[in-house]
């Protein structure tokens, strides 16, 4: 009941570089603008076949996005690319007024999010981010979970009219998703069924939770497992639909508790249907430089945690 097929290892910005070539393809009003990280971004194939799609800005975030602003007035569809850190806490004021407030059709991508960034610390790492962009009207924000979301997620956007927040990381990770997935924004996939508890989970917390259902069920605790890759708009029918059969919710992120997708479902729940909730992410604090696995078992956001979390929350049912 718990298996799933592991098609390789990726990263997830390979994937929005596979994504964006392919995008770039079916539709040449598709351009690229990157932060110099044209190599960290996976962007240099797009660079290669559409090289007058393809605008290098260099360290200048701010000017990156209202460039990419003005570029969809002219009817192109831009892709903003560098670090999630410089493509929110950098530019937050330019997202906010010349991309969300005026409905810019920008797709905002953004790399080495979260803990998983490693190796560089907190000064490039950001936890904050989810909610910086979710809170800005009409803002759609996304978190894929592997390489080939990622590139379907990639793909889907640049179809989609409107501005959007696409949040991916660095560490290889294991590939299980269907390399011919059709993305459908605000829609999560169910990829374990289950009545005992419901584990939301976003990005690289997905295959973390899938882990942990397969030592759960050992212990004879069948939970559901679903993948909230699209965080705004968030698809509370698939929510509150596997609640109401649990009774009692486990969500998972590599992002604070505060403004992240946790935060998403614990404001629907409360609304709607009050019930037991633990969170698995990082409770108020920064990073530091380490190991992405370093990293997630000290900050409490590995495979043991979200065991940890539906113990803990089925004794609350």
């Amino acid at each position: 009941m718990y298996t799933i097929e592991i098609l390789g290892s990726n990263d997830t910005r390979s994937g929005f570089g596979a994504g964006l070539l392919e995008a770039g393809k079916i539709n040449p009003q598709v351009v690229a603008l990157c932060a110099d990280l044209t190599g960290s971004l996976k962007m240099d194939a797009f660079k290669k076949a559409f090289p007058e799609r393809f605008f290098q800005m260099g360290i200048a975030e701010a000017n990156m996005i209202g460039v990419a602003a003005g570029l969809a007035t002219a009817g192109k569809i831009p892709f903003t690319g560098t670090f999630a850190n410089f493509s929110t806490g950098r530019v937050y004021d330019q997202i906010r007024q010349s991309v969300a407030y005026s409905g810019k059709n920008v797709k905002i991508c953004a790399s080495h999010a979260g803990l998983t960034l490693g190796e560089d610390g907190a000064t490039h790492q950001i936890l904050e981010d989810i909610g910086m962009m979710k809170m800005l009207p009409d803002m759609v924000v996304i978190n894929p979970c592997d390489f080939n979301q990622t590139k379907a997620a990639t793909m889907a956007i640049a179809e989609y009219e409107g501005p959007c927040y696409l949040r991916f990381g660095r560490p290889k990770v294991p590939i299980f998703t269907a390399p011919d997935q059709v993305f459908e924004i605000g829609k999560a996939w169910t990829i374990f069924e289950g009545a005992d508890v419901s584990i939301f989970c976003t990005g690289h917390l997905v295959w973390k939770s899938i882990q942990a259902a397969q030592i759960l069920a050992e212990k004879g605790i069948h939970a559901e497992v679903i993948n909230i890759h699209t965080i705004k708009p968030l698809d509370a029918e698939a929510v509150l639909r596997s609640a109401a059969k649990t009774r009692c919710v486990v969500t998972a992120e590599e992002h604070m508790f505060n403004g992240g997708m946790g935060d998403s479902i614990c404001q629907l729940l409360a609304r709607q249907m009050p019930l037991p909730v633990e969170m698995v992410g990082v409770n108020d604090t920064f990073g530091e430089s380490g190991t992405p696995d370093e990293l997630m078992a000290k900050y409490h956001i590995d495979t043991i945690d979200v065991v940890a979390a539906v113990e803990k929350v089925i004794k609350r049912k």
